[in-house]
């Protein structure tokens, strides 16, 4: 165990170091090049289309591929009502399998027989979709996606079929502890809220819904203002321009849609367990966090890679897996929903030593609040997240669903020619600032799925709701 563990922390010591070089290999460059020729990260188009949709575009004709993704914003899960929960899913499981002229059979035979993907999403903010084509069968393609969008059928058959899996789904999830708990956690932390409600459906909501309620929300929730577009590959700003303008641009301007209020973490301070008989118990920490648009969120991004988001060589997996060895893993992250923005610690360990773990967890929290974090490990967090971001650009398809999210999160198209400037700014002492304020394990939200021992003040729920 000790050569293992030893043979994986030379792994991330000699990746960390791989990406410090990178990531001063573009230093240097940027260093070298005249201020007048910086050379863009991507090189993102803003367009507009006739209708007023703005388009994201990379073009890139290296490769006969073209990748769109497209979000519309606020028409997700979050809209779905008490008795139709998993509209949105289904919709999303649906709209793929027939529209306009052609039925299942012959809907998919075309996609398949054209290498043509197309797939339709529901979180629980947002609806949208991604479409992937070779550049010869973009026509085709489209026209596709057009039919999807502006002459969905829901046709019985493939409705029912969906239905079915969707059901199905959902029972074969029952047993696993991991979906129960995260099912709790939402309960909990978003008590009250439309995101406390399942996203997925439940056994009885799925069999509510209508072929009339799909249509009903391809109709409500779809709007000119809400969408978000963006493009990558071997297609020039006239082609996309046309392209978006004539699947989209005879949407509605406005939908009105419900607004959504915004909340902080529920039930702070309290445990919650749902038991279960197994030898481990899964435990979920919630407290509050902050989003992109707050002054803040570069310094916590880098601190919340310090703590345990960082994976091997984090505070938390030091100080938890490797030292004392109760887990066999534990991270933290951000979380940057519309409505509430979260720091989520996610672990396991065996039963008699979750006081042990939730105890040490809120040592490193607090360690981290009274104490500055070294120079290594603010330089080794810096050269990550700084030299992984090239590693997310991967395909056609990275680069859409990438612009996508910056569209989605109100960023500007400069956005990853600044990054790496903001993190690099970071100091030791924005760090510990920011813990100082963000931090707080008095607060935390626990949830847990198992039978541990030794804990008082737990709140049990055997019954968990929003699934039947």
């Amino acid at each position: 165990m000790m050569k293992q563990a030893q043979s994986v922390s030379f792994v991330i010591t000699l990746f960390v170091a791989v990406v410090m070089i990178f990531a001063m290999t573009l230093d240097m460059n940027a260093a070298n090049a005249q201020p007048n020729n910086k050379e863009r990260f991507l090189d993102i188009q803003t367009l507009t289309t006739p209708s007023g949709i703005e388009v994201w575009l990379a073009e890139d004709d290296t490769l006969p591929i073209i990748a769109m993704a497209f979000t519309f914003r606020n028409a997700g899960a979050k809209q779905d009502l008490q008795d139709k929960q998993g509209l949105s899913i289904l919709a999303a499981s649906t709209m793929n399998e027939s529209a306009g002229p052609y039925d299942n059979d012959e809907f998919l035979t075309l996609q398949n027989n054209n290498n043509i993907s197309l797939f339709f999403a529901s979180s629980r903010d947002d609806f949208g979709g991604t479409l992937k084509m070779l550049t010869r069968h973009k026509d085709l393609a489209f026209e596709l996606l057009d039919y999807t969008i502006n002459a969905p059928r829901f046709d019985e058959a493939p409705l029912e079929r969906m239905r079915q899996s969707n059901l199905s789904r959902i029972r074969a999830s029952l047993p696993n502890p991991n979906w129960r708990n995260a099912r709790l956690l939402n309960e909990i932390v978003y008590e009250g809220h439309p995101y406390a409600l399942n996203s997925g459906g439940t056994l009885t909501t799925l069999n509510n819904i209508t072929r009339d309620d799909l249509l009903e929300f391809t109709k409500t929730r779809f709007s000119r203002d809400t969408l978000k577009v963006s493009i990558s590959g071997d297609i020039n700003a006239e082609e996309a321009i046309a392209a978006i303008e004539n699947i989209f641009g005879g949407l509605p301007q406005t939908t009105d849609l419900p607004t959504i209020d915004d909340i902080t973490v529920q039930n702070q301070g309290k445990m919650v367990l749902h038991p279960k008989d197994m030898p481990q118990t899964l435990i979920s920490i919630v407290q509050n966090g902050v989003g992109r648009d707050h002054p803040d969120y570069y310094k916590a991004m880098v601190m919340n890679y310090i703590l345990g988001g960082g994976g091997f060589g984090s505070r938390l997996t030091t100080s938890i897996r490797e030292e004392r060895g109760l887990t066999y893993g534990i991270r933290s992250g951000l979380s940057n929903m519309d409505h509430i923005k979260t720091l989520r610690i996610s672990t396991s360990t065996k039963n008699n030593a979750v006081p042990e773990m939730l105890g040490l967890i809120r040592e490193e929290f607090e360690t981290m609040r009274n104490a500055p974090v070294s120079d290594l490990e603010l330089s080794d967090a810096k050269a990550y997240l700084i030299g992984s971001m090239p590693l997310k650009l991967s395909s056609t398809g990275a680069i859409a669903g990438l612009m996508l999210g910056m569209q989605r999160d109100g960023l500007p198209v400069t956005y990853l020619d600044e990054r790496a400037e903001k993190i690099d700014a970071i100091t030791i002492e924005n760090i510990q600032n920011v813990a100082q304020t963000l931090l707080n394990p008095e607060n935390f939200t626990i949830v847990m799925t198992g039978a541990p021992e030794g804990l008082e003040d737990v709140t049990t729920i055997t019954e968990l709701p929003n699934v039947e």
